[in-house]
């Protein structure tokens, strides 16, 4: 099943049987930029892939089969960053902004690439900033709201589980001595948006696997993390973050093949751990 206008927001796939109350988000899977959009842009297609969470759909591509929900963006980030908030934004990224001005270089309209790159020719106008709000965001979080809800009525609780990778280092160190960052970074925002036995139960089973595990360190979980994890109404979110050096070549941007397949299957085998420890 896919939303959205003409299918353009979002890919949404609901399990046929034995749903369990688990959905899988990839906010910044998609690369589709349309012409419009792309023709604001500075940067190019590369750069796109390589700060876009490319693979990491497929990664969480058979947790539909173990009962959760699974909802992938189709648009690029440099679009509309699906995991801001739709106030996220200065005048350099829309002109109409309010906001002060170098605030939000990667907020809701990406102006800069992950590495300060400038990426956008001028600032969105308000109507065109209106359109792709209404066309990719609003869609996005209204189907996501609609699909958490229904599973908390059905099971009285439900998990939003947000999928992303990271560099193995951050950019801004590459020059000197970099840190390799942990292999798996559960982000809940020092674990306020999501239970203790689920948050446990990530950090048990990646660890069970081999990988270092750090907590919210880089990434403290977005927006999206912090909008939809109310643990005491019943509402749990993690974000995970995957270390990109697991699965693919940075450089090339291209998968390891093995590597993807093994963690794909750690990634599916997570279903069941976090339905048992709800």
């Amino acid at each position: 099943m896919s939303e959205g206008a003409g299918g353009e927001a979002f890919a949404l796939t609901r399990p046929s049987a034995r749903a369990l109350p688990l959905l899988v988000e990839v906010p910044h899977a998609g690369l589709e930029v349309p012409a419009e959009a792309r023709a604001l842009l500075t940067v190019d297609d590369r750069v796109l892939l390589r700060d876009a969470d490319t693979w990491v759909d497929g990664l969480f591509g058979d947790v539909v089969a173990q009962g959760a929900t699974l909802l992938a963006a189709r648009c690029s980030r440099y679009v509309v960053d699906l995991n801001r908030d739709e106030s996220d934004h200065d005048p350099a990224s829309v002109a109409s902004s309010t906001h002060p001005k170098g605030t939000a270089p990667r907020g809701v309209i990406w102006r800069e690439s992950s590495d300060g790159t400038p990426a956008l020719r001028r600032p969105l106008t308000d109507a065109e900033f209106e359109q792709r709000i209404e066309r990719y965001h609003r869609p996005y979080h209204r189907a996501l709201t609609r699909e958490l809800e229904a599973l908390r009525a059905r099971h009285g609780v439900a998990v939003l589980l947000c999928g992303h990778s990271m560099p193995a280092t951050g950019r801004s160190q590459l020059a000197q001595s970099p840190r390799r960052r942990a292999d798996v970074v559960p982000g809940t925002r020092g674990r306020s948006t999501a239970g203790g036995k689920l948050i446990d139960a990530v950090d048990a089973h990646f660890r069970a696997a081999g990988l270092s595990v750090r907590h919210d360190d880089p990434y403290r979980g977005g927006a999206t993390t912090q909008r939809y994890g109310r643990p005491s109404a019943g509402m749990h979110a993690i974000q995970v973050e995957l270390n990109r050096d697991l699965y693919m070549d940075e450089r090339t941007l291209s998968p390891k093949p093995e590597a993807m397949a093994w963690l794909r299957s750690l990634c599916t085998a997570l279903m069941p751990k976090l339905a048992d420890a709800l």
